[in-house]
């Protein structure tokens, strides 16, 4: 009942791997979005599978995926919004298996950037995410090309000892965010979280 299902979905440059948790009494749906592919990211990273399992727990059905040029997923790396463009196609395919639940996204590293880019997106389109949870994103990339969404809770996990993503950074843009968010520092942690998976997983599950 708790196990994911490998599919692949209709993407923007062909088919979409992905792996699906479907819960019958899901109290909402998450998407969770991978770190950098050019930089060997994907769907079964560490991270990205603790972030499954949390919004697991938390009574979410789930669908993480690959974007263009990973794995089985057609086509080749954008680097950019042509990865946003696959999470939407991700995102509506979801909500089309569950319609009416919310839907709140995960991303870590350059999937935070995609995850919060889409959330912005899907704003505009008129559908609320509720919910947005980055971890050690890749604030750099989210230019005003890619505007945050302005309702829905916001909550940033950034390591203390990251060395991908600069901490300094990611406290600057949170400190010029107009919007209320919440910003949490993982002190003694790197950006992969190694040793600290489970500290991540009891950040995230209450606030799911």
């Amino acid at each position: 009942m708790s196990r994911e299902i490998p599919l692949l979905l209709d993407g923007p440059c062909g088919q979409i791997e992905a792996l699906h948790l479907d819960l019958p009494e899901a109290r909402g749906l998450a998407l969770i979005c991978h770190p950098n592919p050019v930089q060997g990211g994907t769907m079964l990273n560490k991270v990205v599978s603790t972030l499954q399992r949390a919004a697991r727990d938390a009574g979410y059905s789930t669908l993480r995926f690959n974007y263009r040029g990973v794995g089985a997923s057609a086509g080749s790396h954008d680097m950019g919004s042509g990865e946003v463009d696959d999470a939407e196609a991700a995102a509506h395919w979801i909500r089309a298996r569950q319609p009416g639940r919310p839907l709140v996204l995960l991303g870590f590293s350059f999937g935070g950037f995609v995850a919060a880019s889409l959330a912005g997106r899907l704003e505009r389109q008129g559908i609320e995410v509720p919910r947005l949870l980055l971890v050690a994103p890749a604030v750099m990339r989210l230019t005003s090309d890619h505007p945050l969404p302005d309702v829905g809770q916001l909550t940033v996990i950034q390591p203390e000892a990251d060395e991908v993503v600069p901490p300094d950074a990611v406290y600057d843009w949170s400190a010029g965010l107009a919007r209320p968010h919440e910003l949490l520092k993982v002190a003694e942690c790197g950006h992969f979280f190694h040793g600290k998976l489970t500290d991540l997983k009891d950040l995230v599950l209450p606030r799911l």
